[in-house]
């Protein structure tokens, strides 16, 4: 690495997947190195850079530490059995050393001390259960194009499958014979042929099964929906418990009508007409639904996609912690299962990407909600739609939780935040516009939304969200 090099680094934004910077002026404790080696090692790779400030805006201040690299590469060698390269840069401003840490062998991650090290923002964490599978499971056939099951003949194929509603979804009119109805089939890597007969993988089991129950290994990936009378799980409502054995496919548009007919609501007669408003949009069940289905980790066994509706709440949760912060769930996407979502999109059962829970905050919004809330377990993540509280209603939490979620929508579509957006959001009437003021504040001191311009004036202040 060249000083240009350096000093091109050095203007990043953040520290990225494959680089950490460390001040070390002074010293750098060694265990500590070794244990970000090993970190770095995990995610594919990097370089540990020494010598430079954390936090940007970065600076060269120099290093003392590790003043014969050499004999600190043998170490890190000798603890884990990693080749590192070192380099020094004879910076302007100071040495700077550069350790070159290559990635682990596929399918090995690396641990230290008793711990599968990863990093966390700034800290090292050791890896979950979810991560280290994933890894484990490199070189293997991915979950989807694994067998679901295997040996059968054409008429098996279809009396387990729901071949017409693939071309339902898609629109498109069904082939004239048997034959080319599994050839599509093939192609789109829900069905394999083995000699003269066929194998249905695991993605054309969970999109298209009539019924999961006959693929052993996917029976508990059905979606249960519960209804629940009141709101804790003391007492189910009468026969409200119900599992939907159906592919992810080929009922989706019946299991979100079933909930939808599940979920609370109210009776108007208008002019001799009866008129029913639901608690909540379809449209943001239907998304927290289907990203519950995208991203859930198909490989934990025994567990599946729940659906409580309570008086007060609905509650969606799935297997699996998610691959990204819970706060940036409205600005990015990643992707668990990549072959199995873009099936999904195609087939119109989820948004495309990065685009799902920009539609739950805008039907939030729109229909003056509390915000989303997301819920992690050990192993599960569930996601929180609450029925409507007026403003004076909120918890702190929630309306700073909002305020964010606003902000984070507003940033997404090129549009601003202010006061005035504010006062649109919560129906705020502009007299009142110290109120909405009064909320911006809440976000900004719970380091959720920070000003464009500190120095502008309160009529022209603008926010974003405090990652922007």
């Amino acid at each position: 690495m060249t000083v240009a090099e350096l000093n091109a680094l050095l203007t990043t934004r953040s520290e990225g997947e494959h680089v950490e910077f460390k001040e070390a002026k002074n010293n750098f404790h060694f265990e500590k190195l070794v244990a970000y080696c090993v970190a770095l090692a995990n995610e594919g790779g990097g370089k540990m850079i020494l010598g430079v400030t954390d936090k940007a805006p970065r600076k060269v201040v120099g290093t003392q530490a590790f003043d014969v690299p050499e004999k600190t590469v043998a170490g890190i060698h000798e603890r884990i059995q990693l080749k590192v390269m070192w380099q020094e840069i004879a910076h302007p401003d100071g040495r700077v050393l550069v350790f070159e840490i290559p990635s682990r062998p596929i399918g090995h991650p690396l641990h230290y001390e008793g711990r599968y090290w990863m990093r966390a923002g700034e800290e090292l964490v050791a890896m979950s259960p979810d991560q280290l599978k994933r890894i484990v499971a490199e070189g293997q056939p991915e979950f989807v194009d694994q067998a679901a099951k295997s040996g059968l003949g054409e008429e098996e194929v279809v009396t387990l499958l729901d071949v017409q509603s693939y071309y339902d979804l898609r629109k498109r009119p069904l082939p004239s014979t048997r034959k080319e109805m599994l050839e599509v089939f093939i192609a789109k890597g829900f069905l394999r042929r083995e000699g003269a007969s066929y194998t249905i993988t695991n993605m054309g089991a969970l999109l298209f099964a009539k019924k999961l129950g006959d693929f052993e290994m996917l029976a508990r990936k059905c979606v249960r929906v519960i209804a629940y009378d009141g709101v804790s799980k003391l007492k189910v409502k009468d026969g409200k418990d119900v599992t939907d054995q159906r592919g992810y496919a080929a009922g989706f548009a019946v299991l979100i009508d079933f909930v939808y007919d599940l979920l609370p609501a109210s009776e108007e007669i208008a002019s001799a007409l009866r008129k029913t408003t639901h608690a909540y949009p379809k449209k943001a069940i239907r998304e927290i639904v289907g990203n519950a289905i995208v991203h859930q980790d198909l490989t934990e066994r025994g567990t599946g996609i729940t659906v409580e509706i309570y008086d007060d709440r609905v509650e969606v949760t799935n297997p699996g912690l998610p691959m990204l912060p819970v706060d940036r769930f409205i600005d990015e996407n990643q992707s668990r299962n990549e072959k199995f979502a873009d099936a999904l999109r195609q087939l119109g059962i989820c948004e495309e990407r990065g685009h799902g829970m920009d539609a739950v905050v805008t039907e939030i919004e729109l229909h003056q909600l509390p915000p989303y809330q997301c819920r992690l377990g050990s192993r599960h993540t569930t996601v929180v739609l609450s029925r409507y509280k007026a403003l004076k209603d909120l918890t702190p939490d929630e309306r700073i939780h909002a305020v964010y979620q606003h902000c984070c929508l507003r940033f997404v579509t090129n549009q601003i935040t202010n006061n005035e957006s504010i006062r649109e959001r919560f129906k705020i009437e502009k007299k009142n516009a110290a109120t909405a003021s009064r909320l911006l504040a809440e976000a900004f001191v719970a380091k959720k939304i920070r000003p464009v311009d500190e120095n502008a004036a309160n009529k022209l202040m603008r926010y974003v969200p405090y990652w922007a």
